[in-house]
């Protein structure tokens, strides 16, 4: 396993510190319990985002999705129910597993649906007013360091 220095990082980012962390520990997970159930992660705005997991043989009532404290849960449980099926070839798994996805600061879960084996669950991002992006005017300035009114003249 390969750990990686992400002392450049800190020094060209500030108060990203976290981000950096976060990813230190995402590679520190055990490899083997990350592999199912596969899934993507899709960006299809500049806020708006889907997580696909191929959850086959899973139905609605087999699925748990929950966020805690910022950590997207996502659960799969089947009852046993093939005990007088007999399989020569079991190549679907549908044992029990648990995904967690990080979730960034304002990124919200907008919902889910299971279609054709495929959960999708829709997020966005949603930054309050205080956070967004505005411009800021710059006021002119007089010689003497008066505001500068326009249409009123100062003495």
């Amino acid at each position: 396993m390969q750990t990686f220095d992400f002392t450049p990082l800190y020094r060209t980012l500030v108060g990203f510190d976290r981000v950096a962390d976060m990813i230190d520990e995402a590679a520190k997970i055990d490899p083997a319990s990350q592999g199912y159930p596969p899934y993507n992660i899709e960006q299809f705005a500049d806020d708006a985002y889907r997580i696909e997991l191929a959850v086959a043989g899973f139905g609605e009532d087999d699925l748990n999705i929950e966020v805690r404290e910022g950590v997207l849960v996502i659960t799969g449980s089947k009852t046993n129910t093939d005990e007088e099926r007999q399989f020569l070839h079991r190549g679907i798994a549908e044992r029990a597993f648990e995904r967690r996805f990080q979730l960034a600061d304002y990124v919200v879960v907008q919902g889910a649906a299971l279609e054709n084996g495929l959960l999708r669950i829709d997020l966005k991002r949603e930054l309050p007013e205080a956070m967004k992006p505005r411009t800021i005017k710059i006021d002119q300035v007089t010689n003497r360091g008066r505001k500068l009114v326009t249409g009123k003249k100062t003495h």
